[in-house]
Parts: C-alpha cells; sequence; structure tokens
C-alpha cells in the first residue's frame, strides 16, 4: 500500500474495511438465512453498529468500484480472497456497470437491507433478468449514490469521459421568477423526452381536454401493479396454448413466482397469482387433469403448514406490517387446509392487527368447512382442538358433537371445559345428552356448567342424576356454586315429585332437633323456589321463621319469586 496516499486520507481507512468486510458477512447472511434467524440478524446488527465509527469522521464517503476491488481516496480496501473471483461485492457492481458508490449518513437505518435484497436478487438473476442499475432505480434508494457506464457501448469510455460524462450539471438555484428558465433548463437536460411546446402551434395538436385524458391514462399506467400484468399475460399464455410443454413451464414459473413474491412482501400479488390460477385452470381448453392439479396445487402451497407458520412468524416479528387490503386478500385465498395452522397460531401471535386478520381468515375458513372443522375437534395439538371447539361452538356446529363428546371424556381438565362449552352452545339433543353424561366429571368447573346448561335447557332426562347429586353425600364437600347449580337443576325437572326430598332437607331435624347444614337448606329454599307450586309454598312457609339468616334470606327470596311468578304444574 502507497505511504504517501495512506498518509494522504482525511481520516484512518480501518473503520470503513471493518464495514466492507462485514457487508460481505451481511450478504452471505442475507442469502442463506431466514430473516428472523438469530445468525441473521446478529450480522445485520453488527453491519449496522460498524457505521457509527465512520460517521464520527464524515457524513458521507465514496468507493471506487473496479472488477475485484473497493477504492477509497486511493487506497483498496476491500477485497475478497479466495473462492470465485466473479462472485465477489466488487464484481457483482462491477460487471453491471457501477463504478462509484457513495454511502451517505444514516444509510444504515433506512437503506440497508434493500441494497442487500438488490445483491441478492442479481447474483440469482439470468442473463434475462433486470440487471442491478433497473433494482437499484425501482429501490430508490435516498442515501446511496451511485456513477455508472454504459457496459452496452462498442467502445468503453476513457477515465476523462467517464468524469465528464457524469460530472453533475450544476445549476443556480432559480429566483421566484424564473420559472421559464427551470422548465427550459429541465426539458434541455432530459434527452429523449419530447417538449410539447414545440408542437402546440401545429394544425392538428391536441387540444386541453385531450392532453388531459393522455395524461391521466400515462398516469393509470404507471400507477398500475406490473407484477399482475406479468401474471395476466402468463395465464392468458396458458389459456390459449395447448401444449403441454408451455403449460408446464408457465406452472413452473408460476409457482416461482409465488414464492419470490412472499419473500418481497408482494401480498396483493400473491394473493392473485392464487386467484387467477383456479379461474384459468378452470377455463383453459383442451387442459389435461394432470395440468389441471398442477395449477389447482398453486394455492395449496401457501397453505402447507411450514410456509404458512414461517409466514405468519415473519409478520408478527415484523416491526411494520404490509398494508391491511394486501393481508386481507392474501389470508382470503388460504385453503381448508390451513385451518390448523391458523388455529395453532391464533393464540401466539403478539400483533394485534395481525390476529385480528388471522382471526377473520379463520372465521370465513370454519364457515364453509364444517367437516374440517368437526375433524380438528379431536387434533393432538391442545391448542387446535379448543381454537376448533370454540368455533364449532359459535357456529352451532352439530356435526362436531360426537368428536365432542369423546374430547369430554379427556384427561386435560382444559380440554374437557372448552368441550362443554361448545356442546352448551349447540344445545342439540346429542350435545345435551353428552352434557348429561358429565354430570359426573371429576373437575368443578365442568359439573357447575353442565348444571346450569342443564338448567336452562330444562333437561328432563338429566333428573335422576340431579336427584342422585341432591339426596347424596358428593354435594355436602362442595362450595356454595356447585351446591347451587345441582339444586336449581333439581328444582327445574322434578316438580311436585321433588318437594318431599327438598322439605326433608329444608325442614327435616335428626333426634337432637338439629337441622341439615345451612347452606344445603338454603340451596333446598331455592330449588322449592323452581318447583313454585302449592307444595312447594307449604314447604317454604314451615321455614318462614327460621332463625338462621342465611336459610330465612333463602326462603324470603322463594316466596317473594313464587309471587312474581306463574305456577307451574305440578
Amino acid at each position: 500500500m502507497d505511504a504517501e496516499a495512506v498518509e494522504a486520507l482525511p481520516f484512518p481507512s480501518a473503520p470503513i474495511e471493518e464495514m466492507l468486510r462485514l457487508l460481505a458477512k451481511g450478504v452471505r447472511a442475507h442469502q442463506l438465512y431466514l430473516h428472523n434467524n438469530p445468525t441473521y440478524l446478529r450480522a445485520i446488527e453488527l453491519l449496522r453498529t460498524s457505521f457509527a465509527p465512520i460517521w464520527e469522521n464524515t457524513d458521507a464517503f465514496t468507493l471506487t468500484v473496479t472488477d475485484s476491488v473497493f477504492v477509497w481516496e486511493g487506497v483498496p480496501v476491500h477485497q475478497e480472497h479466495g473462492g470465485d473471483a466473479t462472485d465477489s461485492i466488487p464484481w457483482t457492481f462491477y460487471k453491471d456497470g457501477v463504478r462509484e458508490l457513495q454511502f451517505q449518513k444514516g444509510f444504515e437505518d433506512a437503506d440497508l437491507i434493500p441494497l442487500l435484497n438488490v445483491i441478492q436478487r442479481a447474483r440469482r438473476n439470468g442473463p434475462e433478468g433486470d440487471d442491478l442499475l433497473v433494482m437499484l432505480w425501482e429501490q430508490e434508494l435516498h442515501h446511496l449514490r451511485y456513477r455508472y457506464v454504459d457496459v452496452a457501448l462498442d467502445a468503453p469510455m476513457a477515465a476523462g469521459d467517464f468524469q465528464a460524462h457524469f460530472e453533475p450539471h450544476v445549476v443556480e438555484p432559480p429566483g421566484p421568477n424564473d420559472t421559464d428558465v427551470v422548465e427550459e433548463v429541465i426539458a434541455a437536460s432530459v434527452p429523449g423526452v419530447v417538449n410539447l411546446e414545440d408542437y402546440d402551434a401545429t394544425l392538428h395538436f391536441l387540444d386541453d381536454k385531450e392532453v388531459a385524458y393522455l395524461k391521466n391514462e400515462v398516469e393509470q399506467a404507471y400507477a398500475g401493479d406490473l407484477r399482475q400484468n406479468v401474471v395476466s399475460i402468463l395465464l392468458d399464455i396458458f389459456e390459449s396454448q395447448v401444449d403441454p410443454q408451455v403449460r408446464d413451464e408457465i406452472a413452473h414459473i408460476l409457482e416461482n413466482m409465488m414464492l419470490h413474491f412472499l419473500s418481497a412482501a408482494q401480498f396483493r400479488a400473491v394473493a392473485y397469482i392464487l386467484r387467477e390460477s383456479q379461474v384459468a385452470a378452470g377455463r383453459a381448453q383442451e387442459i389435461t387433469p394432470e395440468q389441471r392439479d398442477r395449477l389447482a396445487r398453486v394455492p395449496d402451497r401457501l397453505s402447507e403448514p411450514e410456509a404458512l407458520s414461517q409466514l405468519l412468524q415473519s409478520l408478527d416479528e415484523s416491526h411494520d406490517l404490509p398494508p391491511q387490503d394486501d393481508l386481507t386478500a392474501l389470508f382470503g385465498e388460504l385453503r381448508p387446509s390451513a385451518l390448523a395452522t391458523v388455529f395453532s397460531w391464533s393464540a401466539r401471535i403478539q400483533d394485534p392487527r395481525l390476529r385480528t386478520l388471522l382471526q377473520t381468515a379463520a372465521d370465513r375458513l370454519v364457515a364453509g368447512n364444517s367437516a374440517e372443522l368437526a375433524r380438528l375437534v379431536s387434533h393432538a395439538d391442545r391448542e387446535v382442538a379448543i381454537e376448533a371447539m370454540r368455533h364449532a361452538g359459535s357456529l352451532g356446529n352439530a356435526g362436531a358433537v360426537p368428536h365432542l363428546a369423546k374430547r369430554t371424556l379427556d384427561a386435560d381438565a382444559g380440554i374437557r371445559r372448552a368441550a362443554v362449552q361448545a356442546l352448551s352452545e349447540i344445545g342439540s339433543a346429542g350435545a345435551l345428552q353428552a352434557l348429561e353424561r358429565a354430570l359426573e366429571d371429576g373437575d368443578r368447573d365442568v359439573r357447575i356448567a353442565v348444571a346450569r346448561t342443564l338448567t336452562a335447557r330444562v333437561y328432563r332426562p338429566a333428573l335422576p342424576k340431579a336427584e342422585a347429586a341432591v339426596t347424596g353425600k358428593s354435594l355436602r364437600g362442595a362450595d356454595l356454586s356447585e351446591k347451587m347449580a345441582f339444586f336449581e337443576l333439581f328444582g327445574t325437572l322434578c316438580g311436585d315429585r321433588g318437594v318431599p326430598v327438598l322439605n326433608q332437607i329444608l325442614n327435616h331435624r335428626d333426634l337432637l332437633r338439629r337441622h341439615a347444614d345451612a347452606e344445603m337448606r338454603a340451596c333446598a329454599a331455592v330449588a322449592l323456589g323452581r318447583v313454585n307450586t302449592d307444595a312447594a309454598r307449604a314447604a317454604l312457609d314451615k321455614a318462614a321463621a327460621e332463625k338462621d339468616v342465611v336459610v330465612r334470606t333463602a326462603v324470603n327470596k322463594a316466596l317473594r319469586s313464587r309471587a312474581t311468578t306463574p305456577e307451574r304444574p305440578a
């Protein structure tokens, strides 16, 4: 290295050399790892941090690009050793004509990831793909400037010509009255641009309305989504060309485009591919079953558990979600096979906006796929099964009742509670039968939920089990909520035939003139109020003067409710 060149540097080259070394690592990480991978995140963080020492010395620096080396202020600062030299970062820029790169302060925050995307695409593109300059132009990088030569020219441009051709044209800032001069300079400085003023005096020149119309059409053309246009062209070819090789090639292209659009977060374009490919499969003439199946499998790729899980994880970890309309369109193309993955992620998603969109997609999928929903009730994944039960209950899916009945026997109390809740919401005869069997469940919450549901539904076949609970020993150690639930069930179902049982609990004294437990007596009074007959009133009147406050309050409440409620037939 030239010692004089080193001494003439504005500051030591070590920070720039370190940044370029980490840039090479960042390019490899960007190409090899998923963007939520810890190795990738660590590489990007180190690369961003490496710019700080540079900005302590300058706000911008310029690198000269050769076929194998980056040069700064006449000093080589980066050269990749080993491997294929044509795969180095300098060569990636050099081969497409880029000869200088100027990095400005703030590049690492705004433009780093877009530049890594451009380098990755440039390395993957074949001879027919966009070159690096086109991709840089598309990204509109605000903190990166570059100069280039036209590599398509027959004669190479000399160094002096390079400077003259690419030196920025400096124009003095115009004054407030220099509008005409500015327009003239702009028109003259852009080669190949037609100036309308050169033609507005001709005989057949357009009037103002026609000019406005053309401008509007041009704006719409530039504002349109070229990706959808390309997909439409490919599908038109698929429909019109019956050659099997052509159709197979287009199907292959569509599959690759979908993956490319997903990686670029172009979700609206992905949704368009999924939707229109199915239209083309149904409309194409002379299409073979194999061709139709292959095109029909394109949407299935997105709904596969691995692909959809990676997509949802990436979205959940992203700082900025894509537009809501794009995600809505994408989730709208999910297949029923995606339901299990959607249910699994519904409880794990941290971003509330993404969770709402995913739940909307789940609601759409379950609305038209009751058989798949019923199947997922028996899924081995706990979260999937609970989500499936919740949707089955809210939709009143009677087809899920057999699966829900089996889940009431599950060893997991949480599963049993979810199954009971779903069966309660469905409320069919089969659902109530399954609930009756769960009256003796080992979990208190399950028993209470079942008793209250059967009470609300006035399910009379449950009377024997309700009477066994009321007259047996199982409720003696239960809390008040459970006692009340079973007594209300018994009182709702028993009629006058149950009054002697309830009267015995409320008013009977043993040989020592002692009553039963106060909570049991209060529950019996509530149950007699539910019976609401003359015999029940007589039993309640006997306890009207009870000294125990809890019992007396329950009795008075039952008597008041009887006075305002029509008498129930015995």
